[in-house]
């Protein structure tokens, strides 16, 4: 078994005994990616996140794919801590216009490079499994964010009805681990979006009242959306908020939008690479022990 990391995923440290991998551009901006030798008949282990900078690091994922495969590795896995372009999961038409599907796309591109099976991290939506015709495995991190949450009076919060599902699944986790009842404290925002990127809070349903409510969700990009719920959420009489959010995007002037905000604190995982001055309101928990949890249990499995 041999484990291969890349640029996006450098502060990920799951092995003492990783694989080297040479990553350098040339003066027109080319990647070239060279791989050890020695991986005939080895499972390889590729993980690397689709994070910004975007296109420079599917890239480099795709060439170190095919870099592993042409030294004729018997399995390929990319683990994809941050899945990039998940968000364009549907087409959209509008105004005599048609969107590409990317997160197809995306998926087709790793396929085709080579790669056996697939891992991730709280993809954007189950549907982007489908796109594979590998086989997925979409983990979790709740259990790393259930060990920051404090159990008494809590609520938890779907940012909006697409977030229902993953709030009740996040619940269950924290009941078993405080050992609280939380089925009848789910509270969702219900948000009226006018453009992309632009949200409005329109009404929150549920009782936040003296409750510490936690926000659950899979990606805070530009912040927005998060500090008005916030807001919402403590106009309703909330004892605090804190969200959970496994990828920290922040793009452009997040921090200092979360930073002025009425959030009192934003988990955040390391599927990204940080590289903003820390900050009391924002904490990263890192993902390094459930991910090599899942490449020991899954070493040698042909259905993983």
């Amino acid at each position: 078994m041999k484990i291969i990391i890349g640029n996006a995923s450098r502060e990920l440290v799951i092995s003492e005994e990783l694989s080297p991998c040479n990553i350098s551009k040339f003066a027109d901006g080319e990647l070239n990616v060279e791989v050890e030798s020695n991986l005939y008949n080895q499972e390889v282990y590729i993980v690397q996140s689709i994070s910004p900078p975007v296109n420079d690091n599917l890239m480099e994922l795709l060439l170190m794919i095919d870099a592993v495969k042409r030294a004729d590795a018997k399995k390929i896995t990319a683990v994809i801590p941050y899945y990039g372009y998940s968000r364009q999961d549907r087409i959209i038409k509008n105004n005599n216009m048609q969107s590409a599907l990317s997160a197809q796309l995306v998926a087709n591109l790793i396929q085709t490079a080579g790669a056996n099976s697939i891992a991730a991290f709280d993809l954007h939506s189950t549907q982007i499994e489908g796109f594979f015709n590998v086989p997925v495995v979409n983990l979790s991190c709740f259990e790393v964010f259930a060990q920051s949450i404090k159990k008494e009076d809590l609520a938890v919060v779907a940012p909006d009805v697409g977030a229902i599902g993953r709030a009740r699944a996040f619940a269950k986790v924290l009941e078993a681990k405080h050992n609280v009842e939380l089925n009848d404290k789910i509270v969702v925002v219900d948000k009226y979006r006018e453009k992309a990127g632009i949200s409005q809070v329109m009404n929150i349903i549920g009782e936040v009242a003296g409750k510490n409510c936690v926000i659950v969700d899979d990606i805070v990009d530009s912040g927005g959306t998060l500090c008005n719920a916030a807001l919402a959420i403590k106009n309703q009489g909330a004892k605090s908020v804190t969200a959970c959010i496994t990828h920290g995007v922040l793009s452009g002037n997040a921090i200092e939008k979360i930073s002025s905000s009425v959030l009192d604190k934003l988990i955040v995982t390391d599927t990204v690479l940080h590289k903003f001055e820390k900050i009391d309101k924002i904490e990263v928990v890192s993902i390094a022990d459930i991910l090599m949890s899942f490449i020991l249990k899954t070493q040698g499995d042909k259905s993983a």
